[in-house]
């Protein structure tokens, strides 16, 4: 799971999940943008935390919902580390949970927007270089969600359905030039945005898991490190849940 030589992009990497898979990565000897929207000062501190540990990282403002600024970022991001090899799209937006008498056209946009429209912009920017050098590793970041169905959650639901369409389809068009594309699925990994979530509520999700516990941010980057490496070039068109088997497929 050597990444030297590699440059990887995450996006929505300065806090949470997207920061722990930029460590994982740095960690294993990647190049990292760490892509931020509003907290360059996050950004820089995780940025900065990798190259303590020995890598190099640099962070990259940009909202990557904006076509004009995914490229200019892209271009950055080659301009300083070098051309992208593995793209990570992480980047989230708020998600509240609506009952269907609540949903609007306007509310689906918002979840699409992070799902549909920021991995195209993203993936078509960094594709063209992938297929010149014959080797690229594009991985999403899904969710349990779109197995477990959770009622008053549908737009959100409906929307990672749609990035996993997007992952199958790639990987089969992708394929022929030496691109892999999967999603990992997390189920609920509690990070700093679930600070004020009570321990009762965190029991009850960890009972039902086949582990019996909650998992850390690190079980993302982990898997998300591997997919990334040489190690799993052969795997492609995938979903891999780290959920501790709160599903089983």
């Amino acid at each position: 799971m050597d990444l030297k030589n590699r440059v990887a992009l995450v996006t929505g990497a300065s806090r949470g999940l997207g920061a722990a898979i930029a460590r994982a990565l740095g960690d294993r000897g990647a190049s990292v943008a760490v892509n931020y929207f509003a907290d360059a000062d996050r950004a820089t501190v995780v940025a900065e935390s990798i190259g303590k540990s020995g890598g190099v990282a640099r962070a990259f403002g940009a909202d990557v919902r904006d076509e004009a600024q995914v490229v200019r970022l892209v271009e950055d991001v080659a301009r300083t580390l070098g051309p992208v090899d593995v793209l990570v799209v992480n980047a989230t937006g708020p998600q509240p949970m609506l009952p269907l008498e609540r949903i609007t056209w306007r509310t689906c946009l918002d979840q699409l927007e992070f799902f549909v429209k920021s991995p195209v912009l993203l993936a078509k920017s960094v594709v063209g270089g992938m297929k010149q050098r014959k080797y690229g590793r594009i991985i999403q970041i899904g969710s349990e969600v779109f197995e477990v169905g959770l009622g008053g959650f549908s737009d959100y639901v409906a929307a990672k359905g749609a990035q996993l369409g997007l992952t199958r389809s790639w990987a089969r068009e992708l394929g022929p030039w030496g691109i892999t594309v999967n999603v990992v699925s997390p189920g609920w990994i509690p990070t700093e945005r679930h600070a004020d979530v009570p321990a009762k509520v965190r029991e009850e999700y960890a009972s039902h898991t086949a582990l019996g516990r909650m998992g850390c941010a690190e079980d993302v980057g982990n898997t998300v490190a591997f997919l990334a490496s040489d190690a799993a070039g052969f795997i492609t068109g995938q979903k891999i849940s780290v959920n501790g088997g709160n599903t089983v497929e």
